[in-house]
């Protein structure tokens, strides 16, 4: 019978209770004549009225006070605070009303007697209900331990009561004071109590009730956590739970950013926002994973025109209609203009910046798959050099004041056309700023210097971005491995892509002209080690020598074509300082515009030929450090 209600829809089960509370209230109602008259009641004449104004009453009290949107979710002192409150104001207009009225065989004392009874009833209404609720959860598949029994973790176990799927077992907390301390009937366990705890309890999943922590405190506590067989789990921000989205039931899997093991770069609100209010903003492959979010923090800067261009219909329609929606939230007033077009179309691109006149460009459009761009050396290089090269042209032809280009940490002596390529774009920038003539059209007859203020963004991995391996290691995870790597000793350096965005933002702000940024990234982390601890985290064990009955191998496939063991981010040495604590500012050596051009148009002629041997003896020419060799295999 349970099962069939709780399958009922939320509006059946809302009018189930409202008319139970209705019942309880007639039910009271009689006792509290049989009581006065201390005899069995049955009603007559003007005793109907008294009935009939429990309905009347007391729905819509306990409706305006949100007795029906959350019936027994949630219990302890909040929800018998809001009940108590509902019946006494309750009772107060009933007693009010049968003082007023006066009514023939309605003694006034059934206005006290019965809004007592009335809140005894209810009260045990929602302890029943809560109790069977409980009973069920008894035969939850998982056992749940709360870590963090402030408030967040109070609230999530309150809510607990309708989630079937989790049994909760105890709290655990670093403060000593609460430990010991029981919150609604669940202990709260010392932290260094949890290998006991798990393995009494039989616990299977860990959640991190720590919305407000830090991320240093957070990789700590989930270290602690690595050898145990659990699955970790966690809220959501503090930001989402402020707004609504979600609640502290919205259980999650550990944020990407859980596992950089590092705190990310905080921005600079200055900076952010320099070259952006009020002007013409232009982003090149808008709907990537770099330009999706470059869109969303440009509009919170409140320009007057935000420009995407994608060459993808799908990536620009979603893109586009993202933000819209937050325009008609009213959250950014920004003018949209999605624009179908491929940065290689010189002409197309020739017409938008004519059009619109942007003030600023950030060009994130390439092609940025190892492998992908290595079995396509021809359609790459067209894209993420002359792509770039167009779009240069377009900034000094058409008036813009900053260039930004997103670029890579695989441009420092790369070993695939990737990174190669995107060197070559770098070059480009770096020789046209530094140039004392115009690259483009007749020479200059009196000093000139570049309009237009370049400057290239060099950043590593981007957690969660397109190909990036979290979202390939959760898949193998779930369908039950293997998770593949490449090498044993391949290692990165990874960002979220939050900061990629800023950092892009932010060194716009910056440029002097040709100037390169990267970030102080840290300590770069084996991608080996990445699989191990999301395997752990998702409370399952390695298979390997040592571990024969793990539940998930890692296997390792060898290098993919083009692709390195080790990346770096900076070419030369000293990297100096810039108004941001963690950017930093290089300057690199780079061919003169003359020798360049000269160089691209016999890499172009090769290009529209894909002509790839001849590619990659151009690519040797003009990147420093270009060493196309075979991979290595594993160790």
């Amino acid at each position: 019978m349970l099962n069939r209600i709780l399958g009922w829809s939320r509006a059946a089960k809302r009018m189930l209770v409202v008319a139970m509370d209705i019942c309880l209230g007639i039910i009271a109602m009689w006792l509290a004549f049989t009581l006065r008259l201390e005899t069995p009641h049955w009603p007559s004449g003007m005793q109907w009225l008294a009935y009939a104004l429990v309905p009347a009453l007391a729905f819509p009290i306990f409706a305006k006070l949100g007795l029906y949107r959350a019936i027994f979710r949630y219990t302890g002192i909040t929800a018998l605070i809001t009940t108590g409150k509902a019946v006494a104001i309750y009772g107060a207009l009933l007693l009010g009303c049968l003082l007023a009225a006066q009514w023939e065989g309605v003694p006034r004392s059934v206005g006290i007697l019965q809004p007592l009874l009335f809140m005894l009833l209810v009260g045990a209404s929602r302890a029943l209900g809560w109790l069977a609720l409980a009973g069920r959860s008894s035969h939850a598949p998982y056992r749940l331990l709360i870590y963090g029994a402030g408030s967040a973790g109070a609230q999530t176990a309150a809510g607990l009561g309708s989630m079937r799927q989790y049994l909760l077992k105890g709290f655990v907390d670093d403060d000593a004071s609460k430990i010991g301390r029981s919150i609604n009937g669940v202990r709260v366990h010392a932290s260094n109590a949890l290998p006991e705890v798990v393995r009494r309890f039989g616990i299977t999943d860990v959640l991190l009730a720590l919305p407000s922590t830090t991320r240093e405190r957070r990789r700590q506590i989930i270290e602690s956590l690595r050898e145990l067989p659990v699955r970790i789990r966690t809220l959501p921000g503090l930001s989402d739970l402020a707004s609504g989205r979600v609640t502290v039931t919205d259980f999650q899997d550990l944020e990407i950013e859980d596992l950089l093991g590092r705190e990310p770069v905080a921005p600079d609100p200055g900076l952010l926002g320099r070259n952006l209010a009020g002007t013409v903003v232009l982003v090149t492959g808008a709907g990537g994973s770099i330009g999706s979010e470059l869109c969303r923090q440009i509009v919170r800067e409140g320009p007057r025109q935000l420009l995407l261009v994608d060459h993808s219909e799908y990536a620009l329609y979603s893109i586009h209609h993202e933000l819209e929606a937050l325009a008609h939230q009213g959250e950014h007033a920004c003018a949209l203009v999605p624009l179908l077009a491929s940065v290689t179309h010189k002409a197309r691109m020739a017409d938008i910046c004519q059009q619109y006149r942007p003030t600023s460009i950030y060009h994130a459009a390439a092609y940025k798959h190892v492998p992908m761009v290595e079995a396509n050396a021809g359609e790459s290089v067209l894209n993420n050099v002359f792509g770039t090269l167009n779009m240069v042209r377009m900034a000094l032809e058409h008036g813009a004041r900053h260039f930004v280009l997103v670029s890579t940490d695989k441009a420092v002596r790369p070993t695939n056309v990737m990174g190669a390529s995107k060197r070559v774009a770098e070059l480009v920038l770096q020789a046209i700023a530094a140039s004392r003539q115009p690259p483009f059209g007749a020479p200059a007859t009196a000093p000139w210097s570049c309009p237009t203020r370049f400057s290239m963004v060099r950043f590593g991995n981007v957690l969660g971005s397109s190909g990036s391996v979290i979202p390939l290691f959760r898949r193998q995870i779930a369908t039950g491995g293997p998770v593949t790597v490449t090498h044993p000793e391949v290692t990165r350096y990874f960002m979220t892509i939050p900061e990629a965005a800023q950092l892009v933002l932010q060194a716009g702000a910056m440029a002097e002209g040709g100037d390169l940024f990267l970030l102080d990234m840290g300590e770069p982390i084996r991608i080996v080690q990445l699989a191990r601890r999301m395997v752990a985290l998702a409370g399952l064990t390695v298979r390997d020598e040592q571990h024969p009955g793990g539940e998930i191998a890692i296997k390792f496939t060898g290098l993919r074509p083009g692709e390195k063991l080790y990346e770096e981010l900076l070419i030369g040495d000293h990297p100096l300082p810039t108004a941001h604590p963690r950017i930093l500012r290089a300057r690199e050596e780079h061919l003169a515009w003359p020798q360049l051009h000269a160089l691209l148009q016999s890499l172009q002629a090769a290009a529209d030929l894909n002509d790839e041997e001849a590619i990659r003896h151009l690519l040797g020419q003009l990147v420093q450090g270009y060493k196309p060799h075979a991979s290595p295999k594993p160790c």
